[in-house]
């Protein structure tokens, strides 16, 4: 199930990428006193009390005029109505109020949705006069933070989780496998989608950045129900349109994060580029089981072993999504288009498998006599007891001795022996590690 999304709104230079790194806790976004410096991640998972939730950095607008910072804010906030569980709206209190501010905020009031409004760069972290003029925006108390001194935060968070627990649990949707299509504009993402349905359902553009939008289309396939989430794709940044990718960028999380599996596409005459890497790199993070579709084998002259040759290349550059299958196709020909929904059958099925404890327990015991655990200074890595406490994707606990001892090369080894026994076709593997007396600790 799909973690609460909470997404952090404002305008250029407030600080929203600091307020995002203090949550986490961790440097993820660039952080610099300059308009749109927010480049790589801007999406992480985190927890307050208890509730886990998805936070989402919207910054990164570069704006000329005043009225472009305006319609970039309507863009964004727009992304955030639609998207969002929860709003987090920051305005600068050194600054004061703008007509920004209140136009955003008159957008987010009309919504319905729970929006927590935050006045950053108050260094005392309590109300002062600064803050008084924002209650005339009508969301609400403001709350006063310094996200650079990390005062005020615990009381955002609160609120934030307290308008987690007012939506409720999430409705039941009817059982069906979500299949996020992913990739950059103009791989041929909406007309896959249109053949495997069977009908023009989404706008086809060679015009690359033609779908903005996530699009769900449900269908039957061999008596199964899937939803097919056709998603805006991940392009080039230009000066010109990289507010406008950047949404599509968080569009894209979005969807991922709801998907059970995620298809991405590769243009086979382009091979794998930075984007299909950055793209590859979100679902593998969010844990997705993934199928590499490469597109357009009809344009490519073949030789002998071209294709072996094209799938070792994207084995090299996506290392990490050793687990993906790869399916070479045709959307306008419609050439092996008609196995991808087996293999996205068989791959969520993957993501869903458990392995019974005395099994997995023999087949650690045999690795570790083929390879023995690494020591360190005449200490030597014991692994006792392991299980298996999760699943989309598969969780495996270790009971060890010293997680010190624990290199990543020894867990990838763990690893591989567990693919060859079990399968795991398609989905990433994660290890949880514990030791007496120890938190857990996470590796992929």
């Amino acid at each position: 199930m799909s973690k609460p999304l909470v997404a952090v709104v404002g305008r250029p230079n407030v600080g929203k990428s600091t307020f995002f790194n203090r949550i986490i806790g961790k440097r993820i976004s660039i952080v610099e006193d300059t308009p749109g410096v927010t480049r790589d991640r801007i999406y992480a998972e985190t927890e307050w009390n208890g509730v886990s939730f998805a936070l989402i950095d919207t910054g990164g607008i570069e704006p000329s005029t005043a009225d472009v910072i305006l319609s970039q804010m309507r863009e964004q906030a727009q992304i955030a109505m639609e998207m969002s569980d929860v709003i987090l709206f920051m305005v600068d209190g050194k600054e004061g109020m703008t007509s920004a501010d209140r136009e955003v905020a008159n957008m987010l009031y009309r919504t319905g949705k729970k929006v927590v409004l935050v006045v950053n760069k108050i260094d005392t972290g309590k109300a002062t006069d600064e803050i008084y003029d924002f209650y005339e925006l009508g969301l609400g108390v403001p709350y006063p933070v310094s996200s650079a001194n990390m005062l005020g935060l615990g009381e955002v968070l609160d609120e934030v989780v307290e308008g987690i627990k007012e939506l409720g649990a999430p409705e039941e949707e009817e059982e069906s496998i979500q299949v996020a299509v992913i990739g950059k504009p103009n791989v041929g993402k909406s007309s896959l989608v249109n053949r495997l349905l069977g009908e023009e359902r989404v706008i086809v553009s060679d015009i690359a950045g033609t779908t903005r939008d996530s699009i769900d289309s449900p269908f039957e396939y061999n008596g199964k129900k899937f939803t097919l989430i056709d998603t805006a794709g991940i392009r080039r940044r230009s000066r010109v349109n990289e507010n406008i990718e950047r949404y599509s960028v968080i569009r894209a999380i979005a969807a991922i994060e709801r998907s059970d599996v995620c298809v991405l596409m590769i243009d086979a005459q382009e091979g794998v580029t930075e984007q299909d890497k950055k793209i590859a790199g979100l679902a593998h993070e969010a844990g997705k089981g993934v199928i590499i579709v490469v597109n357009k084998w009809d344009l490519i002259e073949k030789e002998t072993n071209t294709m072996k040759q094209f799938t070792k290349d994207i084995r090299n550059e996506l290392v990490y999504l050793s687990y993906a299958p790869v399916l070479f196709i045709s959307v306008v020909t419609g050439q092996r288009v008609d196995k991808l929904m087996d293999l996205v059958i068989n791959v969520e099925e993957q993501c869903s498998k458990r392995v019974p404890t005395g099994v997995l327990n023999t087949l650690i015991s045999d690795a570790i006599l083929m390879n023995q655990p690494p020591s360190d200074k005449g200490k030597k890595l014991k692994i006792y007891y392991v299980s298996q406490v999760g699943v989309k994707p598969p969780l495996f606990s270790f009971k060890i001795n010293d997680r010190e001892l624990m290199h990543f090369s020894y867990s990838r080894y763990l690893e591989n022996r567990i693919r060859e026994g079990f399968g795991f076709e398609g989905t990433p593997i994660k290890f949880v590690f514990r030791a007496k007396g120890e938190d857990a600790n996470t590796m992929d």
